[in-house]
C-alpha cells in the first residue's frame, strides 16, 4: 500500500460511501418535487442504509472468495447504473426501488478496506486503515455539502447523475490499479454466508466491538439527520446549502480523526475508544446548550465528529486483526452492525424530534453512547488482548 494507493483507495471509498447520504439534506425538495410529504421522503435516507447493510451481508463476504481486481470495479459499474436510475426516476416509488439499489451497490469501500488492510505492512495497518476509513467518514460528511450546493444549482437529480460518472470513472481507474492477489480458497456462497456468522461467535472481542460500533454510528446518523431539522427552523432558518456548508465542520473532525489509526499502531486503541465515547457524550450535551447559537453547535459537531469518527476507526482497525483469513467476513460483520444502527438512529430521528424536538434526539443520542460506555467499561481488558495481539 503505497502512499498514492492509499489516497486511491480512500477517494474511492469515501465517494462510494457518499452515495448513501445524497438525499439528506434535500429531503424537502424532493418531497416537493415528487409530491409526497416530508415524513415520507425523509423513508429515503432509511432505505438506502437498509439497502447498504444487505449489500454488506450479501456482497462484501466475496472478497474472501472472488478475485478483488474483479469484483470491486464491477461493484463500483453495478452503483453507477444504480444512480443513474435515481436520476431518471419518474415517481417516489420508482426513486424509492433506485435508493434501495443505490444503498446495496455503495459497499466499494468496505471491499477496499480489507484488501487495504491486506497489503499493508503490519507496522503501519493502523494509519493505512485509519487514512481510508477517514476518507469514507469525509465522504460521508461532504456529501451534504455537495448535494446542497449542486440541488441549489442544477436540482435534486443532477447529483445522481454525477455520482454516476464518478463511479463509472473509479471502476476504470481500479481495474488497472489493483494489483493481482492470489487466487482465495474454494467455498460455496451458502457457506460463506454462514461463516461471517461463526466469525461472530470466534472471539469475545468481535461481539463487542460491535455493539460498540453500532452504538457510535447510531449516534452519529441521528444526530446528523436531525441536525438539518434544527437548522431549517427558527431561530437559524438555513437554505440547503447552508445546512450543507455546515456539514464543512464535521469534515475538519474526519481529518483530525484520521490520526486515530496511528493510536492502534502505538498500543492506545482500547483507552482511546473509551475517551471518544465519553468526549462524544461530552460533545450532545453542548450541542443541547448551545442549540440556539451557531457557534457552539459548530464547537460540538467538531468535537463530536472528531469523537465519534476515531471510535469507529479504532474499532474496524482492531477487528480486521483478529483473522487475516477472515477480514472481509469481519468486515461485513462491523459494517452491517453499524448500518443497522445508522438505519435505525436515521428512522428515530423524526420520530423523536417530533416527540421532543432537539432536546429528545440528543437525550436519545445520550442513551446510546451511554450503553456503549458501559460495554466498554466492562469488556476493555478482552479488548485489549486483540489490540496486543
Amino acid at each position: 500500500m503505497t502512499g498514492p494507493m492509499t489516497l486511491l483507495f480512500a477517494v474511492a471509498g469515501g465517494a462510494a460511501v457518499g452515495n448513501l447520504y445524497w438525499a439528506q439534506p434535500l429531503l424537502e425538495e424532493i418531497a416537493a418535487s415528487l409530491g409526497v410529504p416530508a415524513a415520507v421522503a425523509g423513508l429515503l435516507v432509511t432505505v438506502t442504509q437498509i439497502g447498504y447493510a444487505i449489500g454488506i451481508f450479501l456482497l462484501v463476504p466475496l472478497g474472501d472468495l472472488l478475485n478483488r481486481r474483479r469484483l470491486i470495479p464491477v461493484v463500483l459499474a453495478a452503483s453507477g447504473l444504480a444512480l443513474a436510475g435515481a436520476a431518471l426516476a419518474p415517481t417516489w416509488a420508482v426513486l424509492f426501488a433506485a435508493l434501495l439499489l443505490v444503498g446495496l451497490t455503495a459497499v466499494g469501500a468496505q471491499l477496499l478496506i480489507p484488501l487495504a488492510s491486506e497489503l499493508a505492512d503490519p507496522a503501519a495497518r493502523g494509519r493505512v486503515v485509519g487514512t481510508i476509513a477517514s476518507g469514507v467518514l469525509i465522504g460521508i460528511l461532504l456529501s451534504r455539502t455537495i448535494s446542497g450546493l449542486v440541488a441549489d444549482q442544477f436540482g435534486w437529480r443532477a447529483i445522481y447523475v454525477l455520482a454516476a460518472v464518478i463511479a463509472w470513472a473509479l471502476a476504470v481507474i481500479l481495474a488497472r490499479v489493483i494489483p493481482t492477489l492470489p487466487a482465495r480458497p474454494a467455498m460455496s456462497y451458502p457457506a460463506l454466508l454462514r461463516s461471517v456468522f461463526q466469525a461472530i461467535g470466534s472471539h469475545r472481542a468481535v461481539p463487542v466491538t460491535l455493539i460498540l460500533g453500532a452504538a457510535t454510528f447510531g449516534t452519529f446518523t441521528l444526530f446528523w439527520t436531525a441536525l438539518t431539522f434544527l437548522l431549517s427552523a427558527p431561530p437559524f432558518g438555513y437554505s440547503v446549502s447552508a445546512i450543507g456548508l455546515v456539514g464543512l465542520a464535521g469534515l475538519a473532525g474526519a481529518l483530525v480523526a484520521r490520526g486515530a489509526g496511528r493510536l492502534h499502531d502505538r498500543g492506545l486503541s482500547v483507552p482511546v475508544t473509551g475517551a471518544a465515547l465519553a468526549l462524544a457524550l461530552a460533545s450532545l450535551v453542548l450541542a443541547w446548550l448551545g442549540q440556539t447559537s451557531i457557534v457552539t453547535l459548530l464547537i460540538a459537531i467538531l468535537t463530536f465528529d472528531i469523537a465519534t469518527q476515531a471510535s469507529l476507526i479504532l474499532n474496524q482497525t482492531r477487528l480486521l486483526s483478529i483473522d487475516p483469513a477472515t477480514r472481509s467476513r469481519m468486515n461485513t460483520a462491523f459494517v452491517t452492525g453499524n448500518f443497522i444502527g445508522g438505519a435505525l438512529g436515521s428512522a428515530l430521528a423524526g420520530l423523536l424530534w417530533q416527540a421532543g424536538g432537539w432536546t429528545a434526539v440528543l437525550l436519545g443520542g445520550a442513551a446510546a453512547l451511554t450503553i456503549a460506555l458501559l460495554v466498554w467499561v466492562t469488556n476493555r481488558h478482552t479488548l485489549t488482548n486483540v489490540a496486543h495481539a
